[in-house]
């Protein structure tokens, strides 16, 4: 069993933070009235995708009634729709929407995680509960950057929103990676080179309020995975 496989059966048998585990165990109980005849995962949710990937996508936690329903990271949800719809042009999904665990989606060259693995209550983590989580982005992180080492070539890290952002550079300063002092402000599109093997990219997340609004548009988003296939190609 790989390092990666030992992690996300740690994942899910966490039970860290009571908070989050008495919300996703409530959500999964009393479901919502569009999903009543779901059988919830209400556990939390492992990375999923390409154990050989050069990219990694890390959102901020599964949606309530999104992953902690269907037990896989944005699968089922708004945000899902763009992310796998973006992720199919660029050639990094066999298909462009992702309702179910078995609905046949195949990631490619991509592997997906998020800073916390549980279904938060108003999608709002504590800073304590970014911190239980943090060792397994830690393990996950070690376990890609090991191969784009091997292997010579160019990895990619895909922080969704700012809090991805900030806590992914706070993992990385914590393994003693060097990062940007002052930290580069987070921009939708930024792309920095954080050592010879990797460069980290961000974009703002698919959420609703941002692409209801209009502050990210579907071709913003393409844009990102564009320069994203460039970096790793």
């Amino acid at each position: 069993m790989s390092e990666l496989s030992k992690n996300n059966q740690q994942i899910i048998s966490c039970r860290r933070c009571p908070r989050l585990v008495a919300w996703r165990e409530k959500v999964a109980r009393e479901k919502t009235r569009r999903f009543a005849d779901w059988d919830y995962w209400g556990k939390p949710v492992p990375g999923f995708g390409d154990p050989r990937a050069r990219l990694l996508i890390v959102g901020l936690a599964p949606a309530a009634h999104g992953a902690n329903r269907t037990g896989r990271m944005f699968t089922g949800d708004r945000s899902g729709d763009w992310l796998f719809r973006a992720l199919h042009k660029a050639g990094f999904a066999n298909q462009p929407a992702s309702e179910s665990f078995d609905d046949g989606l195949q990631l490619r060259d991509c592997y997906i995680t998020a800073l916390c693995r549980c279904a938060p209550p108003a999608n709002k983590p504590t800073p304590e509960e970014f911190a239980n989580c943090s060792d397994y982005l830690a393990r996950e992180l070690t376990f890609f950057r090991k191969q784009w080492r091997q292997n010579r070539g160019r990895g990619a890290i895909l922080c969704l929103g700012q809090l991805a952002y900030r806590y992914t550079l706070q993992q990385f300063a914590a393994m003693g990676i060097p990062v940007p002092k002052p930290r580069l402000k987070f921009t939708h599109g930024l792309a920095v080179p954080l050592s010879d093997d990797f460069t980290l990219f961000c974009s703002y997340h698919p959420s609703q309020q941002n692409t209801f609004t209009g502050k990210l548009t579907e071709a913003m988003f393409d844009s990102v995975f564009t320069n994203i296939r460039k970096a790793i190609d």
